[in-house]
C-alpha cells in the first residue's frame, strides 16, 4: 500500500506487485520489504529457447511458473524502482533479467539510460545484470554506463552440450565467451549461473571442460 501511493502511475512497480502476491516470487518481496536484491525486469523477448524457462514454454507438455512481462518500462519507470530500493538498503543490490522476463541485453538501451540516470543521482549500492550474454556488442553500453556486477547463466562449458540446452536464436557460445572476457577485463565483478544436472554436469567431461574454462577465464564465483 504505501509503495502504490508512493509511485502510483509506475508500471514496474505494479509487475513486481504482482510478482510478490501472485507469484511469491523472493526477489519480488524483497522491494516491498526492503531488503537484499531488488527486481529490474525489463526485457519481453528473449534470444534463447531454452528448456526449462520459467517464463515460457511452447508445446512442451511444461507449464512455465510465471508470466513474461508485457512491456518494456521506461527510464523513469527503472530508475524511480531503483533508486527507492537503493535509498533504503543497506548493501543493496538491484538486477536485471529476471525469471519474469526475456534476456535484458536485448533492451540494452533502455538499461544503460536507466543506469545512467541512477548513478546521476547516487554511487551507493549495486547494479547488477543476470543474461545469457549472448550479446557483447550490447553489453559494452551497458558496462561503459556504470554495470557493476554480472551473471552469466550456462548449463555446459561445452559448446555442444550448450547449444541442446539454451538453443540460441541469433548468437552461439563463442559469443558468450566474448561477453565473460569484456565483463571480466572491464573490472565488474562475474559470476556463473551454473545450472546443474546430475549425472551431466558431474561427469568427467564436464568437469575437465569447466577446469580449462576457469583457467582462461578468471570469473569470481560460479552459484551451482
Amino acid at each position: 500500500e504505501r509503495m502504490r501511493k508512493q509511485m502510483p502511475g509506475n508500471r514496474l512497480r505494479a509487475h513486481l506487485e504482482k510478482c510478490a502476491l501472485t507469484y511469491g516470487c523472493p526477489a519480488g518481496k524483497n522491494f516491498f520489504l526492503g531488503r537484499f536484491e531488488a527486481p529490474l525486469p525489463t526485457a519481453t523477448h528473449c534470444n534463447a529457447r531454452c528448456l526449462g524457462c520459467l517464463s515460457l514454454q511452447k508445446d512442451s507438455g511444461i507449464s512455465h511458473s510465471q508470466d513474461r512481462i508485457a512491456f518494456t518500462p521506461t527510464t523513469e519507470e527503472i530508475a524511480q524502482v531503483a533508486l527507492t530500493h537503493i535509498d533504503r538498503v543497506q548493501e543493496s543490490v538491484v538486477s536485471f533479467g529476471q525469471g519474469c522476463e526475456g534476456d535484458p541485453l536485448l533492451t540494452a538501451d533502455v538499461i544503460a539510460q536507466a543506469i545512467r540516470r541512477v548513478r546521476s543521482e547516487t554511487d551507493r549500492g549495486t547494479i547488477n545484470m543476470n543474461t545469457n550474454a549472448s550479446l557483447p556488442q550490447a553489453l559494452q553500453p551497458v558496462i561503459d554506463a556504470g554495470l557493476d556486477s554480472i551473471r552469466i547463466s550456462m548449463n555446459s562449458v561445452r559448446e555442444n552440450c550448450y547449444h541442446a540446452y539454451f538453443r540460441p536464436k541469433g548468437y552461439v557460445f563463442s559469443d558468450v565467451l566474448k561477453s565473460i572476457e569484456l565483463a571480466v577485463s572491464s573490472g565488474l565483478f562475474v559470476a556463473v549461473n551454473y545450472l546443474n544436472c546430475p549425472g551431466f554436469t558431474d561427469t568427467p567431461p564436464e568437469i575437465d571442460a569447466l577446469r580449462r574454462f576457469l583457467k582462461s577465464h578468471p570469473i569470481h564465483m560460479i552459484q551451482w
